[in-house]
């Protein structure tokens, strides 16, 4: 008794994690599931709920049939007793009626059953062995009245067994095998398929004949390869053979037949949700997502800044390094990197920062993207979308479309913010540093021999007695020397510094461009991929509880 105890425990906790595992998964897909079968799949676990939280092991099998299958008078003939009332004009039931086997109450599960109409079977030496069973008959699933019909579905979502009984007029008919039979391909060990009224057909040969026929349409149905039952309620045939395959198969006996059909159904409804999922879930491409990297990059104008950039270096080189006397010409032209409101805080003449101004605009002053730029993120957004969601169904690639493709003014204003955020200058080197205090000794230097060279034109106008030769370095005096020397060393110095500063220029836009591609792929990551990846993460977790749920 323990073992076993410990068996149906260990049954329950497998149902309902399947139960669980199929709530979660249409809770994580959400609206890219189909709505109707994410319905029927949040019914199902309702139902797994409701039925197993039910105490005792009572099993409930269903006996469903066309209008005129005789499935009234095998009830009857089953239970031992007259019923199930039946109509002598027209053989139909209007509510079901359930008989109970046994002493164990069955009233709160008839009440989860709504069925009223209720009999206590008498135990007798026919009967014997039935105790647990719960054989309801139910409404005509093809009635011509509404609600009999819907009364048969309902119970039909709640037995735990299905005896499906057929007629040899009826036993083909497209409404019990398409809306009923086809849908159950994971509940054959749950199901009996019964010919009744085999004392309308002639002979044996014709019995067995429908029989096979049957058989064979009830296996292309995909239900299951079932022996078929032949019974005749009038005559008694084939009923105790029935009555014994419910005494001692595994329909009452085992009492697991409530855990067969709800795993059926967790199963058969992964399965139909898992239609709307695909079986592999796509990730980003290389290609895909330097194209994005690319759009972004123009879109948020980092050729202008790096531009910019390249002439702020050789700016202040030759502010630094150029020949001491022309240096104010550089101070004349604008700050590449201020007229966009980019690079230091240094406040000007009235006192405002470029970061005041950024804070009160929200924006730099880079140009806004052309149309064509504009044009190119958002077709490198869509190819990121499509890519990404290639080989899903519609409705999550419309989901990933729609997430790679964030509003333009918060795309624009993020790059924006990218671009303002990152650190366009670094500290000067200390060449400058060096070649601008060499600059200084030559025009020193030059200054010098100017002035002593003016010096001695004056004491010369003067006439006053000076021996040039006096202060010459061989032929060469030596104030032209210092001052030609001054000017050549300064020239010298400056076109060096000059190339020099075209190299340093060139190195300072490959630093700033790595930092501006790290800035436009954190904004790629947020804005774009990110939210791709959220649907896709959503869609291989729903596939992957959706897989253990059938499983």
């Amino acid at each position: 008794m323990i073992g076993r105890r410990r068996s149906k425990e260990q049954t329950e906790l497998a149902l309902t994690d399947r139960a669980d595992l199929l709530g979660s998964a249409v809770d994580v897909g959400g609206h890219q599931l189909d709505p109707t079968a994410s319905e029927q799949a949040r019914g199902v676990v309702q139902r797994v709920q409701e039925r197993w939280a039910l105490k005792g092991g009572r099993t409930v099998v269903a006996l469903a049939g066309a209008t005129g299958s005789g499935k009234s008078s095998l009830f009857n003939a089953l239970v031992g007793e007259d019923v199930s009332v039946i109509s002598p004009r027209r053989p139909t039931t209007a509510e079901a009626g359930a008989a109970v086997w046994g002493d164990e109450p069955a009233g709160e599960l008839l009440d989860w059953l709504g069925i009223h109409n209720r009999h206590q079977v008498t135990t007798t030496a026919d009967n014997v062995g039935l105790d647990g069973l719960v054989l309801v008959d139910l409404p005509d699933f093809d009635s011509r009245e509404l609600r009999h019909r819907v009364e048969a579905d309902r119970i039909l979502e709640r037995a735990d067994v299905f005896v499906w009984v057929a007629d040899p007029q009826k036993y083909a008919d497209a409404r019990l095998h398409d809306d009923y039979l086809r849908p159950l391909r994971h509940h054959d060990t749950v199901m009996l398929v019964v010919l009744n009224q085999v004392d309308r057909l002639r002979s044996e040969e014709d019995v067995e004949r429908v029989r096979e026929d049957l058989r064979r349409l009830v296996r292309d149905d995909g239900a299951g390869d079932h022996d078929v039952w032949g019974t005749s309620a009038r005559t008694g045939q084939g009923v105790e053979e029935l009555r014994a395959r419910l005494r001692l198969g595994e329909v009452v006996a085992a009492r697991n037949a409530a855990e067969a059909r709800l795993v059926a159904d967790v199963r058969t409804s992964a399965e139909d949700v898992g239609g709307g999922v695909a079986e592999q879930t796509p990730s980003f491409t290389e290609e895909t997502d330097a194209r994005l990297h690319r759009a972004l990059r123009d879109a948020s104008g980092v050729p202008v800044v790096l531009d910019a950039v390249e002439r702020d270096y050789r700016r202040q080189a030759r502010a630094r390094t150029g020949w001491p006397f022309t240096r104010w010409v550089s101070s004349l032209r604008p700050d590449p990197l201020k007229r966009l409101r980019l690079g230091d805080d240094t406040a000007g003449p009235t006192g405002i920062a470029p970061s005041d101004v950024r804070a009160v605009l929200g924006r730099s002053s880079l140009p806004s993207p052309t149309p064509a730029a504009r044009a190119n993120v958002q077709l490198a957004t869509r190819q990121v979308g499509e890519d990404a969601g290639a080989g899903l169904p519609v409705r999550w690639a419309d989901a990933v479309v729609e997430a790679a493709g964030p509003q333009q003014d918060t795309l624009a204003d993020a790059l924006d913010q990218a671009v303002v955020g990152t650190p366009l200058r670094s500290r000067n080197p200390a060449w400058w540093s060096v070649v601008g205090a060499l600059q200084l000794v030559a025009a020193l230097v030059a200054v010098v021999g100017l002035g002593w060279l003016v010096l001695l034109a004056v004491l010369g106008f003067l006439q006053m007695p000076v021996d040039p030769l006096a202060f010459s370095w061989g032929p060469v005096p030596i104030p032209l020397a210092l001052l030609l020397g001054g000017v050549l060393v300064g020239w010298l110095l400056a076109l060096l510094a000059r190339l020099a500063a075209g190299v340093g220029a060139r190195r300072r836009r490959a630093q700033v461009e790595e930092r501006l591609d790290e800035a436009i792929d954190e904004v790629a990551f947020q804005h774009v991929r990110r939210p791709v990846m959220a649907v896709l993460d959503r869609h291989e977790k729903t596939r992957q509880l959706l897989e253990r749920a059938a499983a």
